[in-house]
């Protein structure tokens, strides 16, 4: 069983609250996660780069001269990739890079992901973190005094004051439990969750 401290704001600690060990107890499985990252990455590209193949590249079709006769290389158009202005022959055109992973092997991601976190000490719970207004300043300074400004935020659902707090610090990002993914969790030094968001996280993933 893991346990680990529960903080108030000012980064005093309050209490303690054990860790589900089927979320934070994993064997943590480097070759899976790896995937899961590659995927999330691929995903996030738009895959509309393209250029212009000999067919689409503007110009006459006429050949420019005749094959035989003129001492020169034989062509048949000036639009072929051989000559400046035509097209690209095997250039980049637009499709998707999605690469599919099975469920199981995204779950089995994130949950080592999670465990790795947990076995480093570097999950931070807090008592609450309720905002009447979005104050980016004082969100910087709970931060702060939990020494974790390169942090992945788990937020509960509809804690919309403390996702704008978060908005505009650089190394912070904001996600609800439902939205943690492998990719987000390894990018950040610390993963710091509200005590309500962390029964949601072990909801979902339990």
């Amino acid at each position: 069983m893991t346990n680990v401290a529960v903080y108030n704001r000012e980064g005093v600690s309050v209490g303690e609250i054990e860790l589900n060990p089927y979320i934070f107890e994993n064997q943590i499985n480097v070759p899976v996660m790896h995937q899961a990252v590659l995927v999330y990455l691929a995903s996030r590209r738009r895959g509309t780069h393209a250029v212009k193949t000999r067919g689409q590249v503007a110009g006459t079709t006429k050949k420019p001269w005749r094959q035989k006769g003129t001492g020169r290389a034989r062509v048949g158009s000036t639009k072929n990739p051989v000559w400046t202005g035509g097209g690209v022959a095997f250039g980049p055109q637009v499709r998707s890079h999605n690469i599919s992973m099975p469920k199981k092997m995204r779950r089995v991601a994130v949950l080592s992901a999670l465990s790795q976190k947990a076995a480093d000490g570097d999950i931070i719970v807090l008592e609450e973190l309720n905002f009447e207004a979005p104050k980016t300043k004082e969100m910087a300074r709970i931060l702060k005094n939990l020494a974790a400004q390169n942090a992945l935020l788990v937020l509960e659902e509809n804690n919309t004051n403390a996702a704008l707090s978060a908005g505009n610090l650089p190394t912070v990002s904001t996600v609800g439990a439902t939205g943690v993914n492998t990719y987000l969790v390894l990018r950040h030094g610390k993963l710091v969750l509200t005590k309500e968001a962390l029964a949601s996280l072990e909801e979902v993933l339990g």
